[in-house]
């Protein structure tokens, strides 16, 4: 009888946890995520809209008569494309890409394109990965996206010291969207710690923008790259997936995406974010966040954009937010519109076309020094945290000088995550091609899944 009466108690705690759930969710926005970050500078996110509409420029068959004409008439200079490389040319290891020579920013561009729903390749690369499958500079990154970027530093790597070498003073800058991003990402990394392969390329040269990333490093490679990786989220992209749930999502279509979302999101929130943090295999999305914000909860309609950037250890777009723009954010086309929109509005703001020249570069310098301590101060955190491996094994990961990453050793303690970061060997980009790829009969360099297949 007392187990009867009980029932109907249980129950109603039952309902009560799950209505408590629902509301939660649904008033959770994006924007609650990035609501204690600062608000992003005009110098800053200048190159966003214009490296999209590079992205753009890439699925055009015909530069000089292209069928999306960009607003205002931001177009690509056709004679200034260096190479482009189709499915063809891939043979589907990544996807298709172009180095463009931005002559006007004194730019060297490698824009990768975004995932195709009608190719199979594609969603073999973004399935191409289990949990903890790949190590990678003291963390564990995507291994699809790892060997897509591994192909394209051993196809381009000629030309693009070459392109380095005549123009010393031109950036280098790795661009991607949605699963190029990954690419771009992984590539920069890779490009960063072996820059004697391009000519010993000057590390602050170095830079990438990640638009709609997905998510393909660790938490403690997402930090310590921070200074070299942007990424771009446009208000509730499907940042918050995992890769291989990335694609199911998109496979499966809009009919279906609020009932995977829903399941996913009840996933996530179950687990505790510190365990989830603290978890060596988890992915993130790279490097620093520049976040979008344009919708507010109980609010019709999008409003006037704004920037907020920060370089988040914890909160990290850590649970998925229940949206019906989640597709559309996630779309390249409205990521340009919306990112020249709120960059319209911080000149208006700044008005900073009217700055002197010599003032500008002093914001610049002031800029880069926010950055860099804030980007050591989201380092401390994360050993803070106790997040594994949360300073690098190697120089070239974080710090330039030897004294910081002391610093943080004493802020972590000398322990065993200290001696086993210690007598980690660092992998070469030698050592990472010689892994993925052989050489076939005619000496070129193939997959070596392929090459065992095709013997």
């Amino acid at each position: 009888m007392s187990i009867l009466c009980g029932l109907p108690i249980i129950e109603c705690v039952y309902c009560l946890a799950c209505a408590r759930w629902a509301w939660k969710r649904c008033l959770h926005t994006a924007g609650h995520d990035s609501e204690n970050w600062g608000l992003a500078t005009v110098e800053e996110f200048e190159p966003v809209p214009r490296l999209c509409r590079l992205i753009l420029s890439t699925y055009e068959e015909d530069l000089y008569h292209p069928l999306w004409e960009p607003p205002g008439g931001y177009g690509v200079n056709p004679d200034w494309v260096v190479l482009r490389r189709s499915y063809e040319a891939t043979q589907g290891r990544v996807p298709p890409y172009m180095i463009y020579l931005d002559h006007d920013n004194a730019d060297i561009v490698v824009a990768i394109v975004g995932l195709n729903l009608a190719k199979e390749s594609d969603y073999a690369v973004l399935l191409d990965n289990k949990l903890g499958q790949r190590k990678f500079d003291g963390g564990y990154v995507h291994n699809g996206l790892l060997k897509a970027a591994g192909w394209v530093l051993d196809a381009e790597c000629d030309k693009l010291r070459e392109l380095v070498e005549k123009y010393p003073h031109y950036t280098l800058t790795f661009t991607g969207h949605s699963l190029g991003s990954g690419v771009a990402s992984l590539l920069t990394m890779v490009v960063v710690q072996n820059r004697d392969r391009l000519g010993n390329i000057d590390r602050k040269r170095i830079r990438c923008y990640a638009i709609a990333p997905a998510r393909c490093m660790s938490l403690n490679l997402a930090v310590r790259y921070a200074n070299v990786i942007n990424s771009i989220v446009l208000q509730a992209s499907f940042l918050s997936t995992k890769p291989d749930e990335y694609a199911s999502v998109n496979t499966l279509g809009n009919v279906n995406l609020p009932c995977i979302l829903c399941l996913r999101c009840m996933k996530d929130t179950c687990i505790p974010e510190e365990k989830m943090i603290k978890d060596p295999r988890r992915l993130y999305a790279p490097g620093r966040l520049y976040h979008i914000v344009e919708r507010k909860p109980f609010r019709m309609g999008r409003f006037p954009p704004i920037v907020r950037t920060a370089v988040p250890v914890d909160g990290r777009f850590e649970h998925i937010v229940l949206s019906c723009n989640a597709t559309s954010d996630h779309a390249i086309i409205w990521i340009e519109r919306e990112a020249q929109r709120a960059l319209d509005l911080m000149h208006e703001k700044d008005q900073i076309k009217e700055i002197p020249v010599k003032q500008k570069m002093e914001r610049q310098q002031t800029l880069a020094r926010e950055h860099n301590e804030e980007y050591k101060a989201a380092l401390q955190r994360a050993v803070t945290l106790s997040i594994p491996d949360a300073y690098p094994p190697s120089p070239y990961g974080t710090f330039d000088k030897r004294d910081d990453g002391d610093n943080l050793r004493r802020i972590s303690g000398e322990g065993s995550l200290g001696s086993s970061t210690k007598s980690r060997h660092r992998e070469s980009w030698d050592e990472l091609i010689e892994r993925l790829f052989d050489k076939d009969e005619s000496g070129h360099m193939v997959l070596k899944e392929q090459h065992e297949v095709n013997n």
